[in-house]
């Protein structure tokens, strides 16, 4: 093997490895933190091992969701208000797992820029870690990819992917019948979905992301920024606590598209929307853009983050229980005959 001294090298090329190096050195602590029950081996292999009987499962059914944070990360990008958006990712993913009556169990991420930095990769992931924390799943891999040409100076994307399990024979939903009552958890805004309408509202009204909030304190971008809410734990406790028929993970397609994925095919909705009040944040929204009601209620969240499905003579239990979890709970309505979700009332 010959060394020419004037020979190109992979730096020059645009790929720095000693700089993916300092960051996994970086984010070690943070990835140990997040370590539980289950794991194996910390980072560094090429692949990650986890034990669901070292976790408590004794006959597990794996269950897995991948997701990103979609157009949100240009907001991220564009102010340098990077710390959120790996709570963002992780929240997309086991959210869509406790859907199924899982919990969450490990997580792996995927970190594409075309130019490393080191100190805004750890914010990414460093954020990924305290969202792992905060749902009990650990972060125990991932890749970071630098990829010279594929992506625009300063520019990263995200994809997170989550596994969870449950005991088989548990899996929900289970038992939706005709009357049970629908549970609404408050987001804490507009979470990762419809970003590419919030973006376009901004730009008609002639507003950037310093621009003072009208919703709200701070900057736009700060105010949008807000990371999506982990529903792990609170609706794990109800899941154990017995009566919960199903859950709706309010994301992409709002309430009126999410929901009906959880009912039994003959059955449907009817829904108040004057059970709660349409946080500032998608008022600002709704008036600013002109959007109409059914569009709100099929793009956005409208301040409903997760819907519960619980049998009638649990509902008070339930509520009681996830309100001393930290959750803003509303009665939305109940299961009824029929396909789809009916509205009644008006968002205000």
């Amino acid at each position: 093997m010959s060394d020419k001294p004037n020979g190109l090298t992979y730096a020059e090329a645009g790929v720095d490895i000693d700089a993916g190096n300092a960051l996994v050195e970086r984010i070690k602590p943070a990835a140990a933190s997040t370590q539980r029950p289950g794991v194996v081996d910390g980072l560094g292999g090429f692949g990650a091992l986890f034990d669901p009987r070292a976790a408590g499962f004794q006959d597990p059914v794996l269950v897995a969701a991948t997701d990103g944070v979609g157009t949100k990360l240009r907001i991220a990008i564009d102010t340098g208000h990077l710390d959120g958006v790996g709570i963002d990712l992780v929240a997309m993913c086991v959210n869509d797992l406790v859907c199924q009556g899982a919990e969450p169990l490990f997580f792996l991420d995927y970190f594409a820029t075309g130019k490393l930095s080191v100190d805004e990769g750890a914010r990414v992931i460093e954020g990924i870690a305290k969202g792992c924390a905060g749902s009990g799943c650990a972060l125990i891999g991932g890749e970071t990819a630098e990829m010279p040409g594929m992506y625009a100076k300063g520019d990263f994307d995200l994809a997170g992917f989550a596994v969870g399990a449950m005991e088989r024979g548990s899996v929900l939903p289970a038992g939706v019948v005709d009357g049970d009552v629908l549970l609404g958890l408050a987001s804490d805004g507009v979470h990762s979905n419809g970003f590419s309408l919030v973006r376009h509202v901004a730009e008609a009204a002639g507003m950037d992301w310093d621009s003072p909030s009208p919703f709200g304190e701070g900057t736009l971008g700060r105010g949008l920024l807000v990371p999506t809410r982990l529903y792990v734990k609170p609706v794990l406790s109800a899941i154990r606590a017995g009566g919960v028929h199903a859950a709706a993970h309010i994301t992409g397609g709002g309430i009126t598209e999410n929901l009906p994925r959880v009912l039994p095919k003959d059955l449907g909705a009817e829904i108040d929307l004057g059970a709660w009040s349409l946080p500032p944040v998608f008022r600002w929204l709704q008036k600013s853009g002109g959007i109409a009601e059914a569009e709100m209620l099929k793009t956005f969240n409208s301040g409903i983050g997760m819907i519960l499905s619980v049998a009638a003579d649990r509902a008070d239990a339930l509520t009681t229980l996830l309100e001393a979890e930290g959750e803003t709970v509303h009665r939305l309505g109940t299961v009824t005959e029929g396909r789809g979700v009916r509205y009644s009332g008006t968002l205000a």
